[in-house]
């Protein structure tokens, strides 16, 4: 999260936040659990009006950034999602936004101003199921037939994809890379709900049989989409990195609140000196988080030749740091810390989610060498 924000920021940071716990406090988010949908329409509509769905879409097409960084501007809203565990597609459906409007044209206005009104949910359908879960593995293909498109695969996992109108489909023609929109009720698409560790975030396999749409429904160039899907997947990763340190932020301040309040043998727990040196360890992942994080976005939002390199250097040690920081929280708070009715294990759900999304952090040490090793010839 940014040391300091300008004024427009803080005023988009305090809306946001007053929104959630008005909206979806604690007790609330606890009650979705069993919702199919994981949040109701109201809900993300008035989310969008707050701006949820506009930051990466071009004013031209109805959106606009409030700082001239629109992608920094998000990860504020997305910080907040983390520190109160917040429902809703906040990732998908702002790649998705961002990919409609960077492709520009006529064909996919409509669906565009239905995201940015909140009326209509979309969802990018990336990632695929084994033996072709490694990050960047697409399979699904796109084949030409006259004037349609031809999708046959499956995708998993997909957010939302239930409550979906439409997804942003990434499979491979014989020209390439291709991205197509194809609306969720076409003849062919069998979406089979799955089970998550998050209360509110739904996922769900997504098949296509044969699935045939306009020609009109890819976005961008067909064969031509490899640079757009890496910048969509470097937003999608500063989105949930910074949505996971929100977490970590609340789940450490909430331990250390704990840590004086509870009292062991006459003592404070906060006291005893081998919970101190944790405290510390703790504290100087979580400075880093947000160092990194914020680093990240900074560098996706302005294209930066480091964007790639520093974004799965966030995912990477987020995603471990993250992971180890709420389970020392979780045993901090001993027996309490592992009980449903606590709300510690809200945030130890949403960063073990994000940990997952978008590629592990041994995947992403994987693509940091890779790129190290692309500047190191070019460079030769």
């Amino acid at each position: 999260m940014l040391l300091e924000l300008d004024a427009d920021q803080e005023v988009l940071r305090e809306a946001t936040a007053r929104y959630l716990t008005d909206r979806v406090p604690v007790d609330r988010i606890r009650a979705l659990r069993d919702d199919p949908a994981g949040f109701d329409a109201g809900y993300w509509q008035a989310g969008a009006e707050l701006g949820w769905t506009s930051l990466l879409v071009s004013e031209e097409h109805g959106g606009g950034s409030i700082s001239g960084s629109p992608l920094v501007d998000l990860t504020i809203a997305a910080y907040e999602f983390g520190v109160r565990s917040a429902p809703g597609p906040l990732a998908s459906a702002n790649v998705v936004a961002a990919a409609l409007s960077a492709a520009g044209g006529e064909a996919h206005l409509a669906v565009l101003e239905g995201l940015l009104a909140g009326e209509t949910i979309a969802s990018w359908a990336h990632a695929e199921p084994a033996p072709n879960d490694r990050l960047g593995t697409i399979t699904l293909t796109c084949r030409v037939d006259g004037d349609e498109i031809v999708l046959d695969g499956v995708k998993r996992p997909v957010e939302s994809a239930a409550q979906a109108g439409y997804l942003l489909v990434t499979g491979r023609a014989e020209e390439g890379l291709t991205q197509v929109l194809v609306p969720t009720d076409a003849p062919g698409i069998t979406i089979t709900p799955l089970k998550t560790v998050d209360l509110t975030r739904r996922f769900s396999t997504v098949r296509f049989d044969g699935v045939r749409v306009p020609r009109s429904a890819v976005v961008g160039e067909l064969g031509g989409a490899a640079e757009q899907v890496e910048r969509q997947l470097q937003i999608a990763l500063v989105i949930l990195t910074a949505e996971s340190v929100g977490a970590m932020q609340t789940a450490f301040d909430l331990t250390v609140q704990w840590a004086f309040e509870r009292y062991s043998f006459g003592r404070p727990l906060a006291s005893y000196q081998e919970l101190k040196h944790r405290f510390a360890d703790m504290k100087s992942w979580l400075e880093a988080a947000h160092a990194i994080s914020d680093k990240a976005a900074a560098a996706v939002d302005a294209q930066s030749p480091d964007a790639a390199e520093l974004v799965s250097i966030a995912k990477a040690f987020i995603g471990d740091y993250g992971s180890e920081l709420l389970q020392d929280c979780v045993q901090m708070h001993g027996g309490i810390g592992v009980t449903f009715e606590h709300d510690l294990h809200l945030y130890l759900r949403r960063v073990v989610l994000d940990r997952a999304l978008f590629g592990t952090p041994a995947e992403h040490r994987q693509r940091i060498a890779g790129v190290v090793e692309h500047l190191k010839e070019r460079s030769a």
